[in-house]
C-alpha cells in the first residue's frame, strides 16, 4: 500500500455505455503490466471484441469508484477446455468461473481487486452457487497473491498462448 486510502466501490453490470471506458480499461493495465514485466495480455487479448461478447452474453461486470469505472471483471459458467486437465476438488457441476478481473492502474494497490472478489462470492453464495473457478498467469505475483491470501487452492496448471497458467478454485 502507498498511502492510498481505500477506495469505496459499487459494482453492476455492464451496460452498453460502459464498453468503450472498459476497453480504455484493460488497455491502460496492460501498459502497466508490461511496464511491471508481466506479459499476461496484449492487443491480441483480452480484445474489445471479447469483452463485448461477455456484455453481450450479460456476463460483463463493472466496479464504479469516483465517477469512473475502477476494475471489471466477467462471472460466467463457461470455461476453457483446458479446465478439465485440472484436478479440481469439487466436481460440483453448479460453479462459476471468474474471468478477466482487471484493475485500472489509476486504481491499484486501494483493495479494488479485493472488493471485487469480495462482490463475487457474496453473489454467488446469495444464488446457492457452491464453488469458483479462475485461472491466474503465473508471472503475475499480484494476482497469485491475491487469490491465495483469499483461500484460493491450485488445483492444476494449463498452458495458454502467453504461458503457464494456474489453476484456482475456492468452496463458497
Amino acid at each position: 500500500m502507498t498511502g492510498h486510502k481505500p477506495l469505496r466501490i459499487t459494482f453492476r453490470k455492464a451496460a452498453a455505455a460502459d464498453l468503450d471506458e472498459i476497453v480504455r480499461l484493460f488497455r491502460a493495465a496492460v501498459r502497466r503490466m508490461d511496464e511491471q514485466g508481466i506479459p499476461q495480455w496484449d492487443e491480441i487479448y483480452p480484445s474489445a471484441d471479447v469483452l463485448a461478447e461477455d456484455l453481450t452474453r450479460n456476463e460483463l461486470f463493472a466496479g464504479l469508484s469516483e465517477g469512473r469505472i475502477a476494475c471489471a471483471f466477467t462471472l460466467s459458467t463457461r470455461c476453457d477446455p483446458e479446465y478439465a486437465l485440472s484436478c479440481w476438488r469439487r466436481p460440483e457441476p453448479h460453479y462459476f468461473v471468474i474471468h478477466r478481473l482487471c484493475v485500472h492502474p489509476d486504481f491499484q494497490c486501494r483493495r479494488a481487486a479485493s472488493q471485487a472478489m469480495a462482490f463475487i462470492e457474496e453473489t454467488l453464495r446469495a444464488r446457492g452457487v457452491k464453488a469458483v473457478r479462475l485461472d491466474a498467469f503465473s508471472l503475475n505475483p499480484f494476482a497469485l497473491r491475491l487469490y491465495e491470501r483469499l483461500g484460493y487452492e491450485k488445483t492444476g496448471e494449463v498452458t495458454f498462448r502467453k504461458g503457464l497458467f494456474y489453476l484456482y478454485e475456492k468452496d463458497l
